[in-house]
């Protein structure tokens, strides 16, 4: 891999699947992998990031999803899980880190850029973090991550009789915008990851959905929010009203799921 090919410090793990992938990366799944230079395989990829003996980044391409979601879902459970990938499963190793990571390997140099990039090693670019020290894409799409993990501490600022935004209503064209590209993704489905469903409380589902320039966050039994790259930081709530039910029952319906 680089200065020392026999250690690889393992710092964390993300799947990258049309159900689960940073979101920060892209719209959509294949938006994703095309950002690591990656063919968008059904089946997905697992992204092992860690640093070799003397300090480097790295970014592990492994087949095996399974051992990855394992590593994944052990860790979130404060257990330990010992994330060695296989080599017959690797499909690739990238230098650089595709996230930032506020970790680093004890013992070993300070994270940095490799030194020497074997010329098997991809098309020799190294890997970095999106930019999201000003709002954009990367930043809205962050945003949307948030709400849908916090969801209850959003909801509670929005007052229960929010409206929904009728089509040609006069309150907010670019969220009338956005409803209508949700709305014909129901016809025409988008690429694999652009609608995701994942699961909430009781019986519900917390649905994501992206476009170009928009991200929209909603629970099936309940509001949603619009985030905008063109309105920067601020959070947009849509009532329910009479279509709003329908729309997110149509989206979850051809939405990705995470493998149970």
């Amino acid at each position: 891999m680089a200065e020392d090919e026999d250690s690889l410090y393992v710092l964390t793990a993300v799947l990258l699947t049309p159900a689960q992938f940073p979101s920060v990366l892209g719209d959509d799944y294949p938006a994703a992998c095309d950002r690591l230079g990656l063919k968008p395989f059904a089946e997905g990829y697992g992204l092992v990031l860690g640093q070799d003996g003397a300090g480097a980044r790295w970014t592990v391409v492994s087949e095996d999803v399974t051992q990855v979601a394992c590593a994944v879902a052990a860790w979130d459970c404060g257990m330990e899980f010992d994330l060695s990938p296989d080599e017959r499963y690797v499909v690739d190793v990238l230098p650089g880190w595709p996230l930032a990571l506020s970790v680093s390997a004890p013992g070993v140099p300070e994270p940095h850029d490799p030194s020497r990039i074997p010329a098997a090693e991809g098309n020799g670019a190294v890997l970095c973090p999106p930019d999201t020290s000003a709002w954009g894409p990367a930043q809205r799409r962050l945003g949307a991550d948030e709400i849908a993990l916090q969801w209850a501490q959003w909801r509670a600022q929005v007052e229960e009789d929010v409206e929904f935004v009728e089509t040609g209503a006069d309150p907010d064209p670019q969220v009338r915008r956005v409803l209508e590209e949700v709305r014909a993704y129901v016809d025409t489905p988008p690429p694999p990851g652009r609608i995701r469903s994942a699961f909430a409380s009781g019986e519900a589902r917390t649905l994501r959905a992206d476009g170009p320039g928009w991200s929209v966050v909603a629970r099936t039994d309940d509001i949603a929010f619009v985030l905008l790259d063109e309105a920067p930081g601020e959070v947009r709530p849509v009532g329910r009203g009479d279509e709003l039910p329908d729309l997110l029952s149509a989206l979850d319906g051809i939405a990705v799921r995470p493998a149970a």
